[in-house]
């Protein structure tokens, strides 16, 4: 790669990480790291882009307002020749994008135009996707729109958290990177136009929205488990007051009782029988946060059969 092209780089979480150290590695000039402090309401189970940033001698900075006249003059100043946003959770005005002279790019975590918006990975194991990936696009007005530089899939397999999924889609990100970065510098990358059409936007997700609604069969409430298991809030059910969390759960196939939505300890482990007949077995689970073995529960709850219906 010949030069040394400059850039400001917006970036936080394990993605973030790895395509800043791919800019590193491949000789650009990062001039500045804009990243956010970390909340100290949330659980920080991912790398440290701050901590990279101060490694390599880079300035890192945490305004609450990256979109603000007094840091957009900073950034016309500084005149980057790319603007780089990975991971990044504010979306940034197209005036901020015009101060990079040569374009403005985003690492998003899906294979592009599907699940645009918030927390891809998620949404894709929730929607029981057999594969999703890693997007480097355009950034323009609307938020993750903009023409297609390079991507690439990875698998879902059934029984894959959210968690596990998010770490392929990180090594996908770094992958897409260093492959396009060379042609993003040389000026022979061909960026292809989305069809929108094919995709939608999601929402973030929020902590209740981890519900088991009993009324949905085994596959549904499947994915709902593997799509917010920890490092995520957890899908969750409440009994007697109690907050239980399904953490892992695998699909037994179908019983042939009726279909009356109950949970039932079964040796180790706690069954549950859904509204569509499917079974699920409950490899992990806690109860307000705390493990609780399968004997534990059934002196807690009872030993019988605890019918799910109106809990949906």
């Amino acid at each position: 790669m010949s030069g040394s092209p400059t850039a400001v780089v917006f970036a936080y979480h394990d993605v973030g990480v790895r395509c800043l150290s791919v800019l590193l590695a491949q000789g650009v000039d990062v001039a500045l790291v804009v990243t956010h402090r970390d909340d100290p309401n949330e659980r920080i189970w991912f790398e440290s882009v701050e901590r990279l940033a101060r490694d390599n001698d880079i300035e890192a900075v945490t305004p609450t307002e990256p979109n603000a006249p007094e840091f957009l003059a900073r950034l016309a100043d500084i005149a980057p020749d790319f603007i780089f946003s990975f991971y990044y959770r504010y979306m940034l005005s197209p005036a901020v994008l015009a101060t990079a002279m040569r374009g403005a790019y985003n690492m998003h975590g899906s294979l592009l135009p599907k699940y645009r918006g918030r927390v891809p990975v998620n949404w894709a194991v929730l929607r029981g996707e057999k594969s999703t990936g890693a997007t480097l696009h355009e950034m323009v007005a609307k938020p993750d729109a903009g023409r297609i530089v390079d991507q690439m899939e990875v698998p879902i397999l059934p029984d894959d958290r959210a968690i596990d999924v998010l770490r392929k889609v990180t090594v996908a990100a770094e992958l897409v990177l260093y492959r396009a970065l060379p042609r993003l510098v040389d000026g022979t990358a061909e960026p292809r136009s989305q069809d929108l059409s094919q995709g939608g936007y999601f929402r973030g997700r929020k902590t209740d929205d981890g519900r088991i609604d009993w009324t949905k069969g085994a596959r549904e409430i499947h994915d709902l488990v593997r799509a917010v298991a920890p490092p995520y809030p957890g899908a969750f059910t409440m009994l007697g007051g109690a907050r239980v969390r399904l953490l892992r759960t695998r699909i037994m196939g179908e019983s042939a009782a009726p279909p009356v939505p109950q949970l039932a300890v079964e040796g180790e482990h706690l069954l549950a029988r859904c509204a569509d007949g499917g079974l699920l077995r409950i490899i992990e689970w806690d109860v307000d946060s705390a493990p609780l073995e399968a004997a534990a529960f059934a002196r807690r709850f009872g030993a019988a059969a605890i019918p799910l219906g109106d809990l949906a």
